[in-house]
């Protein structure tokens, strides 16, 4: 029947076609309603909305501006939102749902009769939104915890709220929707109750979703959340842009100790005045807190005259190159709005981070290498030496920087119309100014930057290929790809992931897919791992540590961007390394001896994400048979970490060795999330004790190489090898998030 419906798309007239674009609101009652990761929501569905009605769509009477259509849905914008707040479209009697939702009996183990307490008044459900004409604006029910987060851990089992399906059966059977479009990243709908995959017809998603045709706006660097919104909503994902990334910059102390260093360049020979500049910056750097990240960074009191320029130099490079660090952070600039494409200053923050890497397999050089050849130096030299504080490489370093800006900008500007947008890139025009004026515009802008000796040979292919980025990051196939959609039509696949790594993410509006699971960890993701492993394991050992374990978070999205980096770490930290076949499978792994290795073996205990889990399967399994293989390899347990704590847990909890060697652990099968972040917002009442142990609770099934694809429940084991960690490890593979932007790391 979906598959008709999706089929009467296109025969239907646009005029009778009946759609609703579903909002998110998480965590209520918080001014949330309608938000999306990266995106404009409001903004994009105004623009939508005009495009439909241009298209013929029955769409009514819109408000003329962004805010009058928020104003339609919440009657309060600007004060902290309560569902009270939200308009009501649709009031559905008890009697009306029990009649019309086929499950609505078997939600009362959990919820009790119906109305319950969510999306009610008491009497009726409500159906928040509002309709403009055939198309029904409509605001997705919470999951429902929110209020009481321990229901998490007690609960046996799960289902969603009246108020929920409530919602899902007004658009089938009352609205008659046609088709239903989800709008950004991420509803709930995906991660109702269920199995992770083959969804059978007791599984909530596919209750809820029932035979309308799903259409999901999904973040292009996001392609494991949107495959399991595809494997388990059944959804067809049309990809957007992620806001590009822009410089931090320096603001207040942190300028000002710019200034410092500044100065201090043009007056270092100075015995005196140089080594006052130092004492001023290092007290400076102090108050803005830099000794945290700077190594051996003096005391204020210290005096700088004391020591040799060299060793002044030796600080403030250290701290000029913290500086730069900070300045040149990459920040998403502002929200994508849907329809808009970006400007040519967003387009040049989007190139300048393509244009850094290197890709051999197009035998095509990264900007930095190529401007440090024409200096005689190799980047990874000039990199190696500025985080060591050696100044003349920092300096060097923040010129190659601004000189990488300065040849991307004029590649742009060659296309850039009155209003600052990319009308379009004129390779043959610039080609014949080109020859006339003596070289291209990039070589130009690096020769006035300093570096006038740039290999045409090399920037030549680098700057076709970033022209061909060009033109893939300003195209709009997001609304044509939606009305494609709408029509029935095929929407081209397409990879999805990090456009800087992968530009053959763009353009986006596309049906986004990921990799091939069985493919990673990739030989240059282990390759890469290794590096990483030996660089934190060295930073450590600094420090006067050497771990005997450390903890893992493994996330989807992030070993999807990467070709399985994590992963590979992992293994590396075990002393252990992929094995692909013939065909590029990894399905094996073998130990290094130690004597290769090097040092000893590092035990690892791995929290899987309800999302890895469900993409990656068999690489859990791959780590399980890694681990299990160093715990039971007869080695001295001062040289196998591994060994050594699962000889002790096996005597502890009295299991067989290769039980007590479990490392491998996750949600149950169709659950995600420790939910301790819900739990903190929702729970006033909460102590440690009882966050410890809704999170050994639901991340604590284990993954068994010998029983593969079975998760069962080991919380005892997971406190146990958790008791023995030394420190918690996650890799972020991109600037595009960090610890001020998600608070699932401890999810």
């Amino acid at each position: 029947t979906r598959a008709l419906n999706w089929a009467r798309l296109r025969k239907k007239q646009n005029k009778d076609k009946k759609v609703c674009i579903c909002l998110f609101q998480f965590p209520p009652d918080k001014g949330n309603v309608g938000t999306a990761a990266y995106l404009d929501v409001f903004g994009s569905i105004f623009s939508v909305l005009k495009k439909l009605k241009d298209e013929g769509y029955t769409v009514g009477d819109i408000p003329e501006n962004i805010e009058g259509l928020q104003k339609s849905v919440l009657e309060d914008p600007e004060a902290s939102f309560s569902m009270a707040d939200l308009n009501v479209e649709y009031r559905m009697g008890v009697d009306e749902y029990e009649k019309l939702c086929p499950y609505a009996q078997d939600l009362r183990e959990n919820w009790g009769p119906p109305p319950g307490t969510l999306n009610t008044d008491g009497k009726d459900l409500l159906v928040y939104g509002k309709r403009f004409g055939n198309v029904f604006l409509g605001i997705q029910p919470t999951f429902g915890y929110e209020g009481d987060p321990m229901r998490l851990l007690f609960a046996k089992s799960a289902s969603p709220h009246h108020g929920f399906a409530a919602f899902y059966t007004y658009l089938e059977f009352v609205f008659k929707a046609d088709c239903m479009l989800h709008f950004g990243t991420h509803g709930s709908l995906e991660f109702m109750p269920g199995k992770q995959v083959g969804m059978s017809g007791y599984c909530y998603p596919d209750r809820l979703i029932s035979v309308l045709p799903n259409l999901y706006y999904y973040a292009a660097n996001n392609p494991s959340e949107a495959t399991i919104a595809k494997r388990r909503a059944y959804a067809s994902t049309i990809s957007y842009l992620t806001p590009p990334a822009e410089n931090a910059g320096l603001y207040k102390g942190l300028q000002e100790l710019s200034e410092l260093v500044k100065s201090y360049q043009g007056l270092r020979e100075n015995p005196q005045r140089g080594a006052t500049i130092v004492n001023s910056i290092i007290a400076t750097a102090r108050q803005c807190n830099l000794e945290k990240d700077i190594e051996d960074l003096p005391e204020e009191e210290f005096d700088t005259k004391q020591v040799s320029l060299e060793e002044r130099d030796t600080i403030v490079g250290k701290v000029y190159r913290r500086l730069m660090e900070i300045e040149s952070r990459a920040l998403p600039m502002g929200l994508h709005r849907i329809g808009v494409p970006p400007t040519a200053e967003e387009s040049i923050a989007t190139l300048v981070n393509i244009a850094q890497l290197d890709r051999p397999e197009s035998g095509i050089k990264g900007l930095p290498r190529i401007i440090g050849e024409s200096i005689g130096k190799d980047a990874e030299t000039i990199y190696r030496n500025a985080d060591r504080g050696i100044l003349e490489d920092v300096e060097q370093l923040q010129a190659l920087t601004m000189a990488s800006r300065a040849a991307v900008r004029a590649l742009v500007m060659e296309s850039t119309n009155e209003e600052g947008r990319v009308a379009e890139v004129n390779p043959f025009m610039r080609d014949v100014f080109s020859f006339f004026g003596g070289g291209s515009p990039w070589k130009k802008a690096l020769a006035e930057a300093g570096f006038p000796d740039c290999s045409e040979d090399d920037l030549k292919p680098l700057f076709n290929y970033l022209e061909g980025c060009l033109k893939e990051v300003v195209v709009n196939n997001e609304l044509p790809g939606l009305l494609k959609a709408l029509q029935g039509e095929f929407i081209p696949p397409g990879p999805g992931g990090d456009p800087i790594r992968n530009p053959d993410v763009l353009p986006t509006g596309k049906n986004m897919h990921a990799l091939d699971p069985n493919s990673i960890p990739t030989r240059a993701a282990a390759e890469t791992a290794v590096v990483v492993v030996d660089r934190l394991l060295e930073g450590l050992a600094k420090q006067g540590e050497f771990p005997e374990s450390i903890a893992f978070t493994l996330w989807g999205t992030d070993n999807i961007k990467t070709y399985g980096e994590s992963l590979a770490q992992v293994l590396a930290l075990v002393g252990a390394k992929p094995v692909p076949d013939s065909l590029g499978r990894v399905n094996k792994v073998e130990l290094i001896p130690l004597e290769e290795l090097g040092r000893p073996r590092i035990d690892v205990v791995c929290n899987c994400s309800g999302v890895f889990r469900d993409l990656f399967i068999n690489q859990m399994n791959l780590l399980d048979r890694a681990i299990k293989m160093a715990a039971e390899a007869d080695e001295p347990i001062e040289k196998n970490f591994v060994r050594k704590h699962a000889l002790e847990q096996a005597e502890e909890l009295n299991i067989s060795l290769r039980e007590a060697s479990t490392r491998v652990f996750s949600n149950a099968a169709g659950s995600y999330s420790a939910n301790v972040g819900l739990a903190i917002e929702n729970g006033s009442n909460i102590d440690e004790q009882q966050l410890q142990e809704q999170f050994t609770k639901r991340k604590g099934f284990a993954l068994n190489s010998d029983s593969p694809g079975e998760l069962t429940e080991s919380s005892d084991l997971f406190k146990s090898a958790l008791s023995k960690v030394d420190l918690t490890f996650q890799n972020l593979d991109s600037s595009e998030i960090s610890l001020t932007d998600v608070s699932h790391y401890f999810d």
